[in-house]
């Protein structure tokens, strides 16, 4: 059994359970409501709550989501064969890919800013984009890989869909700044196959997670990677069976491999979650190496004289495009540190 935190002892019975059994290991596949279903180790997947302390936690943060590993216990309802689990306690993670949310309320408990965890314990975060209709959205990208190396997700993978619909030649010219940072890049077309087969081979293990703006093509290359799994995605992330209100679309669904994947909600922006301005150039990794170069240690790569990355960008050895989009990201989280540090 995994070692977990906040394991609560001497647990007392909730009015109307029985206790069934002792705690066994789970992995959160859905989250919806303050609802999560749980595939437990028995092999059965059990609707269940959070437990006392883990319920109060979850109001400031998200101490629970889909990926985290859980210990659980059952319970029965009285008079029925109904089974309920009670997740007693979340292990450390290996990751978490999160952004910002701007939270009023309750949910946030009196804080301005709160994380949401798109996924926990991932192996590989999948960002795809579009070659075309919609044009690619490299601001977007920008956001997502600093998110992800933000999250400690050994693998990150850019795939860019339709490519049917361009030159090949112009789309890798478009992209090759990214494949010389070292990040791995796929061109796939849901139309033609092309693509899919290596991107099978990429998600056949561990947990992966689609992440990326609508309209991309995302729930075709899910079809076509393993059919009809783009509806099944769509159906276990957000069709309840309390007909309650839905807060989070994603969840993971095992693939034939035995793999899990998770699809999010095309995403129109992305807020990155705990970085402050002054550590941003650390998660763009083609900006950090010539960090060590600026002549002042609180450089912020603008106006600086002796700036390492102003000189690494004239020189070319950094894309003006991912540039503005470093300065238009500083920018903003320069603007959220202030408001929140007054």
């Amino acid at each position: 059994m995994c070692a977990y935190n906040s394991v609560e002892s001497n647990l007392t019975s909730t009015k109307g359970l029985e206790h069934l059994d002792a705690a066994q290991d789970g992995l959160i596949v859905k989250e919806q409501s303050g609802f999560y279903w749980v595939d437990a180790a028995d092999g059965e997947t059990y609707m269940c709550e959070l437990r006392g302390k883990l319920k109060e936690a979850a109001r400031a943060s998200d101490i629970a989501a889909i990926g985290d590993r859980v210990s659980i216990t059952l319970r029965r309802e009285e008079g029925t064969d109904v089974l309920m689990g009670l997740i007693l306690a979340v292990a450390p993670r290996k990751s978490a890919l999160s952004r910002a949310l701007r939270t009023t309320g309750k949910r946030g408990a009196g804080q301005a800013e709160r994380e949401d965890v798109i996924i926990a314990n991932a192996d590989r975060a999948v960002f795809v984009l579009a070659a075309a209709q919609p044009a690619p959205n490299f601001k977007m990208l920008d956001r997502l890989l600093v998110a992800g190396e933000k999250s400690d997700i050994a693998d990150l993978l850019i795939v860019v869909n339709k490519l049917d619909l361009v030159d090949e030649s112009d789309l890798r010219a478009q992209f090759s700044a990214y494949q010389e940072m070292g990040y791995a890049l796929l061109l796939t077309s849901a139309t033609r196959g092309d693509g899919i087969s290596q991107l099978r081979a990429v998600l056949e293990s561990g947990i992966s997670v689609f992440t990326g703006p609508s309209g991309v093509g995302k729930t075709s290359l899910l079809n076509c990677i393993q059919p009809g799994l783009g509806r099944r995605v769509k159906s276990v992330g957000r069709v309840s069976d309390l007909g309650v209100h839905t807060t989070r679309d994603s969840a993971l669904v095992r693939l034939d491999s035995g793999a899990y994947l998770a699809d999010t909600p095309g995403l129109r922006a992305i807020t990155v979650w705990d970085i402050e301005p002054d550590e941003l150039d650390a998660y763009f990794i083609d900006i950090k190496p010539h960090v060590l170069q600026c002549k002042f240690g609180n450089c912020t790569h603008t106006k600086e004289p002796d700036c390492g990355v102003l000189r690494a960008l004239r020189d070319g050895a950094i894309d003006r495009r991912r540039y503005r989009n470093y300065l238009e990201l500083w920018e903003e989280l320069r603007d959220t540190y202030i408001i929140y540090n007054r």
